[in-house]
């Protein structure tokens, strides 16, 4: 597993993961979408830059199997988000290695220090995978429709001392 830069060539994974009924509802997305629409938006994601955001891929077996974003970045700290587009391998740690990755890459290449993140209350595989890497719960701040339930919001921070994880 490796964490690296998205391309265009990466699209394909992205069209396989937006019929994947499981990984829509997890995530948000709308589903059947059109390809070109999906289309569209990865090209935005591959070539639109923030200094405040950047969304890395996930490689596992020399193919994408998910995304890692850093958003809101400013002041040493970030907010940390993974999703696992292939559903199939969720539950086998990669989530946990790719965000432990992707707060390395924040340190080196951002200079963060500060990670936040949020999941829903009912989403034992991200709170599992925040506290392995060592986030630890602040607060249990507002409410969202996750699978089909309105589900409390949980807020994370994880702090690093010295630059070490």
């Amino acid at each position: 597993m490796k964490i690296r830069p998205i391309t265009m060539n990466d699209y394909k994974y992205v069209l396989n993961w937006s019929t994947d009924e499981v990984f829509c509802h997890a995530n948000g997305w709308q589903m059947d979408r059109k390809p070109e629409e999906l289309y569209d938006w990865w090209l935005n994601q591959v070539y639109t830059s923030s200094i405040e955001f950047v969304r890395l891929g996930i490689e596992h077996e020399g193919r994408l199997i998910g995304y890692g974003d850093l958003a809101d970045m400013k002041n040493h700290t970030a907010e940390l988000g993974i999703a696992i587009g292939d559903s199939t391998l969720w539950g086998q740690g990669i989530g946990t290695k790719a965000a432990a990755e992707l707060m390395e890459y924040g340190l080196k290449k951002f200079g963060i220090t500060t990670y936040m993140a949020e999941t829903h209350e009912n989403n034992k595989r991200s709170r599992k995978m925040l506290e392995k890497v060592g986030f630890q719960e602040t607060s249990r701040n507002g409410k969202e429709e996750y699978l089909g339930e309105d589900v409390r919001l949980i807020q994370y921070r994880l702090k690093k001392c010295n630059g070490l994880l």
